[in-house]
């Protein structure tokens, strides 16, 4: 069994909430948030916002709080294989109560089908709030390119405008 190594993001503005699955080996070593260097998360955001590509962990939380998004994962703890989320056993959720409770959340989305579901399964049943599905910025979603993603994750902009 793997633990959820960090903290969420949030702050009391945030209007949004993105949540991942669980955190690839590569994040996990990083010590944050989609730090494959691969994979699209940043660049998605950072492009639909209009800021600069982020580098540092400082200048990823500084992007999530100046355009109110909270970022967390579904899972707590699970056991997983590497990074693969087709292998997510014995997933145990996060409480996202801690952040419904300190922010006005207008929107819950997911970044990608496995948090999808995981999300629907584990965490709905608490919050009752519908989450809505966004491909996934992994690597690993190579059918979908940049533009596409942009394209599909543009729905968050209505909430943070």
């Amino acid at each position: 069994m793997i633990d959820h190594p960090f903290e969420p993001i949030y702050h009391s503005h945030s209007r949004i909430l993105i949540l991942g699955s669980f955190p690839s080996v590569r994040s996990r070593e990083e010590n944050f948030y989609y730090g494959h260097p691969q994979n699209r998360f940043w660049k998605v955001i950072s492009c639909l916002t209009g800021h600069k590509l982020p580098e540092t962990i400082e200048e990823k939380k500084e992007l999530l709080a100046c355009e109110g998004i909270a970022l967390w994962d579904v899972v707590k703890s699970c056991d997983i294989d590497q990074s693969k989320d087709s292998s997510i056993m014995n997933p145990v959720a996060n409480d996202l109560s801690v952040i419904l409770s300190s922010c006005h959340i207008e929107a819950i989305f997911t970044n990608g089908k496995k948090a999808d579901e995981l999300y629907r399964k584990l965490c709905y049943p608490q919050t009752r709030i519908k989450s809505q599905y966004l491909p996934s910025t992994s690597p690993a979603n190579g059918h979908y390119s940049l533009e596409r993603l942009m394209w599909e994750w543009s729905v968050i902009l209505k909430y943070l405008k």
